[in-house]
């Protein structure tokens, strides 16, 4: 079974259409900044394969799993996804690339110290997001991906850095990715 026959068994086909699309702009930003492009593919495809849990069945199944769940995760159980599709990529699909596994782990809210892989997926997601219309950011995006795939997460992560009051939940994993990029840029 491929990811988008289990999205689809699971009436997830919403997901299935964002990953293929995440997938496609993966493989795009992968060959133009120098990764792997089938990696690219696969992280974008199993990204959002934990979408065949409700939100309120996350928090649950990964304590079956023994994944660590953060406070914010608890709070904020959506969030959670990135561990879980990272599990079942390699559980249920076999996936054992360490890059692979990194980028599906942290595709939502990156990470401090980010991979080359990391970044690809990050901005892909960003790129073709799963809500309706134009997301607020693209255009800070675009424009820092006009000089790197880091200014190009920076300005995500900036637009959620100002908006930070707002959300739910401020992640660890989000507030220490965008104090990295902001020394290192």
């Amino acid at each position: 079974m491929d990811s988008a026959e289990l999205l689809r068994l699971h009436g997830c086909e919403h997901t299935g259409v964002h990953s293929r699309r995440v997938a496609a702009e993966a493989k795009s930003l992968a060959e133009r900044f120098g990764s792997d492009p089938h990696a690219a593919m696969v992280a974008g495809y199993l990204h959002d394969i934990s979408a065949i849990y409700p939100n309120d069945h996350r928090i649950a199944v990964a304590r079956q799993l023994g994944i660590e769940i953060l406070p914010q995760e608890e709070a904020f159980p959506m969030i959670i996804h990135q561990k879980l599709s990272r599990e079942m990529a390699e559980s249920l699909f076999d996936v054992s690339d360490p890059a692979i596994l990194s980028a599906i782990e942290c595709h939502t809210t990156l990470k401090a110290n980010p991979s080359q892989m990391d970044l690809v997926l990050f901005v892909a997601d960003k790129i073709e997001w799963d809500q309706a219309g134009t997301p607020p950011y693209l255009p800070r995006l675009q424009a820092g991906l006009a000089k790197s795939l880091e200014h190009a997460a920076y300005a995500y992560l900036s637009y959620m850095w100002e908006q930070r009051d707002k959300l739910r939940v401020l992640h660890p994993w989000l507030k220490d990715a965008y104090l990295w990029l902001s020394a290192r840029l």
